[in-house]
């Protein structure tokens, strides 16, 4: 069994990796709440309704990290230098999801992949990356005659725009169309603003309802266009991918690792 930590065990995220982790052959040794959190000291198998595991939900980090052969992490930008920190010292590999990293965030994923195995995705869906694939194929194949837009649809409590899976799959678009054009995104558009340049790679966001996640690219050209979707109709998917992340990295050399190597072919 792969011994794992979670890191942001009482959100969903969380929730659904401790449901899903016997199913993957992983067993749940520690489980990780923000400071203060009126979780601490329930049982994370009961808080996500599989019954008492023997695991109570802590704040401290260093704790819920013994053990461990690896972290997951679905938690909050501001909460993971501390964990990178402390799962370097503890040589403990990290899996994250954690979205809308700024610069210190990404340096330190760096810094700690040089001691340990690190794999940062926006979103570990299986799918979503075979989608990038895709459409960084149909991108290149199709050429610049073909104009790029992509739209993600998410629920209405969703705190950013655009998506982390949206931004991945346009930097996907954009690696395809490289060196030979440079893309710019546009976020919206408004009144007068004229024709589609053939540089825009249009990147739109839809809130609405209790959509877990759509993500479509068009590619449209003269007299036809492609629309490439994928849509989450369970978060259990993206806790999935991060189990079988986990397992990648368990064995493997300190390194940055994508979810094109979990994958593989």
């Amino acid at each position: 069994m792969l011994k794992v930590a979670i890191h942001g065990a009482s959100g969903k995220m969380g929730q659904a990796i401790v449901r899903l982790a016997a199913n993957e052959r992983a067993q749940v040794v520690g489980a990780i709440v923000s400071r203060g959190s009126s979780r601490i000291g329930r049982d994370v198998g009961e808080l996500a309704g599989t019954g008492t595991i023997g695991v109570a939900m802590s704040d401290d980090t260093s704790a819920g990290l013994l053990g461990a052969d690896v972290v997951i992490d679905f938690s909050r930008p501001e909460a993971l230098p501390r964990l990178l920190h402390l799962a370097m010292r503890a040589k403990v590999a990290v899996v994250s999801g954690t979205t809308r990293l700024d610069g210190t965030c990404e340096r330190l994923l760096d810094e700690t992949a040089q001691h340990v195995p690190v794999l940062w995705s926006p979103n570990t869906s299986i799918g979503i990356h075979v989608l990038a694939e895709i459409a960084a194929s149909a991108a290149r194949r199709l050429g610049p005659g073909y104009d790029v837009e992509i739209v993600e649809v998410h629920h209405r409590a969703k705190v950013d725009a655009p998506s982390g899976t949206a931004v991945r799959l346009a930097d996907a678009v954009r690696a395809a169309r490289e060196p030979t054009a440079t893309l710019d995104d546009v976020h919206g558009r408004e009144g007068n603003v004229g024709p589609r340049k053939a540089n825009e790679l249009g990147i739109f966001a839809v809130r609405g309802g209790d959509v877990i996640g759509d993500h479509t690219v068009h590619l449209l050209g003269p007299g036809e266009r492609l629309e490439l979707t994928h849509r989450a109709t369970s978060r259990d998917l993206f806790a999935r991918g991060a189990l079988r992340a986990a397992w990648h990295l368990h064995g493997k050399p300190p390194g940055r690792y994508t979810m094109a190597d979990v994958i593989g072919g």
